[in-house]
Order: C-alpha cells, then structure tokens, then sequence
C-alpha cells in the first residue's frame, strides 16, 4: 500500500502535508518539485529483474483454474486455448516464461486487465498465455523521483493508491477495472485528459520484457530522457499499441515540467437523457450539432470548458433514451459551466432532458465505473475515429436513420462521442508515438450480443453504420480533412481487411500516421524475431 500523502523535494521526502491547491495553482505546487534526479545517477539501459514476490503459478488444460483464467478476456467472440498460461508475479518470472515460449516455439501474448477487443491475446494460436493480473504494485521510487506502476493493476487501484497516498493522479480512462497494461500503451485517455493530456504524456519511464537478436528474453527499462540509448523503446509504448514489443511489466511516471497532476476535491457528476419517444430526425440532427458546436468551442488548451468531459452515447431505438453522461472537474463554477452546455444543447430544441447531478468527492467519481453499451460476457465489435470537427448534418441524418432501423431492433448497438482535446493537442505529433494530437472528438461504434448464430447480422450493421457515416472519406474509413484516423485502444482488424477497408488509406495510417515508419524501427530493433505480433502489430518490414 502507498504510504500517507508526501511530496518530494531535493531528494527527501517530508511528512507534512501541503496546502490543497485549487485547478489555478495544482502546476505551481509540485508534489515531484524542486531538483529531479540527474540523467547520469538513472539506469537507462537494462536493470536487475524486480525481486520475486511470490512463486509463478503455471495452470494447464486440465487445471480446473484454468477455464477462468482462458475467459477473463472481455470479449465472447473469441476463446483462446492455449497450452499453459503462466500466472506471474515479477520481471523475472516474464523473462522465464518468454524463454520458455520461445525455445518451445510457442507462440506468447499477455494479457491485463482483459479488456482488449479483438483477438489478440484470445486467439487459438496463442500456445503460452502471460497474465500479469497479481503485478499491481503502486509505489513512489525514489532512484528515478517516479511513480512506479505494475502493469497488472487496474485503474482504478492506480487512482485509489496515488490519491491516497500522495494527493496525485494519472488522467487514464473511466473503466475502474480497465487494467494499466495495455490502457497505457496505446495512449490512454478519460475525464481528465482536456485538462491534463493523456496518460503517456506523463510517462516517464517504461520495463519491457524483449527478445533480441540472441532469441534471449530480456528485461530493459527505457526512459524519455535523450541521453537514454532505449529511448525509443520508451517512445514506442507512448502510443504504439500493446503486444508489439515485449510485455511491459512496470511504468513510471513523472510529467515532464510539472507534478503529476492534482485532481480536484470534487467533481460534478452529471447526466442527461433525453426520451427517443420525443425526437424526430431533426430535432435528433439539431441535438448533436449544438453538442459538436460546444465542444468546438469549449475545447482550446486552458479553457474553462476543457473541465468538462462528456460521453454522448447515442443508443439503438429499442432504449428509451439517448444520453450525455460525464463531470466537470474543478471546485469552482462546475454548476455554472454545465448550465452552460445545456443551455446550447437546447438551442431550437423542443425536448428538454431528464437531467441528474451530483457532486462527489473526486476518488469516488473516478473508481465509482461508468454504464452504458454491453459488459463483459458479450460478444462484441468495435470501430473508431477521431474527429477534428462535429458531424455534418448529412452523417447524423445517417447514424439516426441507423439507431432507428426497424429492421435491426437490438438494444446494445450504439455510437459515443466523447469530447477530446485540450492539453492533448498541446504535444507534437511525434513527442510521442500517438499521432493524434488535432482532434476535438474521439468516436467509437460499439455492438454487444450473446447467440454466435447472430454474428452476421450484428457485424453488418455496425459495418454498415460505419461505411456510411464516413463514405464521404472514401471507402468508408474516418479518412476526410475532417477526421484524423483511428484509436489504437479500440482496435479494429476490418480496417487491414481490403474488402472492407475500401480506402486509399492503409490500416497502419488511420492508427499511427506518420509515426509508423519510427514505430517500423523500434520493432526491428527490439523485436527483431517478430515474436510478438497479432492482426494489427507492428510490421518489421
């Protein structure tokens, strides 16, 4: 457990608990302030194994563990079977396993937190399962003046224990059970991202287990620090994607000019429904227009409106409602600033929404989870985009005409858009490996369903929706002037599919734009054996 609230200056570690800063003043009281540790006194190449904890726990077929560690993946499409999976506990148990798979020429994966989406850990060619779901560490390390993070532990134990023991946070996502592992690697975003970037723009240092040109497992710790010859390997796992690489074990963060950020005491928890028995077509098109014009304007870096997140879940006809759910998080004016975005939502609108609120202290609201869409245990699809703008009438006349087929009638198909932007806009393309760093939305179009015997139908309409919303970019991909690709996080191997991928734009550029060739490098280098790869890896070549 993390030790009771401190901060860190000159090196030491007072006992004194400072003065709460508000939203104005939490960069200029560090809680990681005063003289950071010189790049010569930091290990930057590989460092010892971290200590063994507990023995590694090796589960076969014919364990009776072994069903539910084979289902703890979030998605019913796909059961992997794999020969072993190996429960590990530490760096050195990964590196022994790895050897492992690869003299057994077993193909490996790692899994998390369990949450990926398609089948890149739950694939049948997967011999050796890696679960590092017992690595939950969450300590402050003094030798690299970070915050250490197993890459086992969920998010919301990465909350619970920064908060509680040093007053700080991560802006990570909104699923408290999301694990930090593969959340990290592919950038990382939630409520507090307008206000704080996202999670890998305070990475500060990353562990990986990697396979080089001997074929020997190995750990190395690569940090952002230029004189760092594994700076690269930092970079990659700064959005690069989970599973291309190696298995990251640890992460430690520190932000690059300031503390890692302070949340605020409390947070504005809110929600919004509106009734699908009280909108038309336009008042529907009208509703998310004003929703995109908001946004637009409320979405500079430093702005007042960038406290507010939300998430437009915009749910098939068979649910009563349409909703706006999210928080505003700042001590001062959150009333106000909601009162602000209702008021333009309901600009020539008719309907007015069921409207809940409630302030909550800001742990509780960040591990409290958030609804909506299908859970685990369904079967599930999932597509993405990143919008520089709102929808054009034309693409909301086409996601209400698809919400609202009478011959689709399911209840867990829908489309989100979430607010985005902010501080994520105020790092290059290519600080870190996520490319996306011009968007003021990021989208997803999300199916969940229980009977195999209806894939096909649920996989064409969500296909469907999203071939057409996004026709004018050609082939039916988030390619226009409007749009700046596609989410990692929320994978997608439709898009390397040329039947279903109609575009000029290649998977790879929708995902990591122009990083991709630098993403190329770091694979031959710290793969070169390609032992680590799935539908959407990174190719060598």
């Amino acid at each position: 457990m993390p030790r009771p609230h401190r901060t860190v200056q000159s090196g030491r570690v007072p006992t004194t608990r400072p003065e709460e800063p508000t939203v104005a003043d939490h960069s200029r009281r560090a809680v990681l302030r005063g003289a950071a540790l010189s790049a010569a006194a930091i290990p930057m190449g590989g460092t010892a194994p971290s200590p063994r904890k507990d023995p590694p726990i090796t589960v076969g077929p014919d364990d009776p563990r072994y069903r539910s560690l084979v289902l703890r993946g979030y998605n019913r499409r796909f059961e992997g079977r794999p020969d072993q999976i190996r429960v590990v506990t530490s760096t050195r148990d990964v590196v022994r396993a790895v050897d492992d798979a690869v003299r057994t020429r077993r193909r490996v994966a790692v899994r998390s937190g369990g949450h990926g989406f398609e089948n890149f850990v739950d694939d049948p060619a997967v011999r050796m399962l890696v679960d590092i779901s017992t690595m939950t560490a969450v300590e402050y390390d003094e030798r690299r003046d970070a915050f250490m993070v197993e890459a086992g532990a969920t998010l919301g134990e990465i909350y619970r224990r920064l908060y509680l023991g040093w007053g700080v946070t991560i802006p990570g996502g909104t699923g408290s059970d999301v694990g930090a592992g593969g959340h990290i690697t592919g950038g990382g975003y939630g409520a507090l991202c307008r206000l704080h970037g996202l999670t890998v723009d305070h990475l500060y240092a990353v562990e990986v287990v990697v396979v080089g040109r001997s074929g020997k497992a190995k750990s190395v710790v690569a940090t952002r620090e230029p004189s760092d010859p594994h700076r690269e390997l930092w970079w990659a796992h700064t959005g690069g994607g989970g599973g291309n690489f190696g298995i990251v074990t640890r992460y430690w963060f520190r932000s690059p000019t300031r503390s890692l950020p302070r949340p605020p005491a409390t947070v504005l928890d809110f929600s919004l429904d509106w009734p699908w028995d009280d909108l038309d077509r336009d008042s529907f098109i009208r509703l998310l227009r004003n929703y995109g014009r908001w946004t637009e304007r409320n979405s500079a870096p430093g702005s007042p409106g960038a406290a507010l997140y939300g998430e437009f879940t915009l749910t098939t006809r068979p649910s009563e409602t349409i909703t706006l759910s999210g928080q505003v998080a700042t001590d001062t004016g959150a009333n106000r600033l909601l009162g602000d975005l209702v008021n333009a939502l309901g600009h020539g609108v008719d309907v007015r929404p069921w409207r809940q609120t409630s302030t909550l202290p800001w742990l509780t609201a960040a591990t409290k989870g958030w609804g909506g869409g299908p859970g685990p245990f369904h079967r599930i699809k999932i597509k993405s985009g990143l919008r520089r703008r709102g929808f054009t009438d034309r693409q909301l006349a086409v996601v209400h005409h698809h919400l609202t087929r009478s011959d689709y009638g399911h209840p867990y198909g829908h489309m989100f858009i979430n607010t985005f932007g902010g501080r994520v806009n105020t790092v290059a393309p290519d600080a870190t490996a996520v490319s996306h760093r011009d968007s003021m939305f990021i989208v997803g179009f999300l199916v969940g369903w229980d009977d195999p015997a209806e894939d096909a139908r649920h996989l064409g309409w969500i296909r469907d929706l999203y071939r057409d919303v996004y026709a004018d970019g050609g082939g039916g991909v988030p390619a226009g002037t409007a749009d700046e690709g596609a989410y990692i996080n929320y994978p997608d191997t439709d898009l390397a599919d040329p039947k279903l991928n109609g575009s000029s734009t290649p998977w790879h550029a929708l995902y990591y734009g122009a990083n991709y060739t630098r993403l190329q490098q770091a694979k031959r280098r710290y793969d070169p054996h390609n032992v680590f790869h799935h539908a959407l890896s990174i190719r060598p070549t």
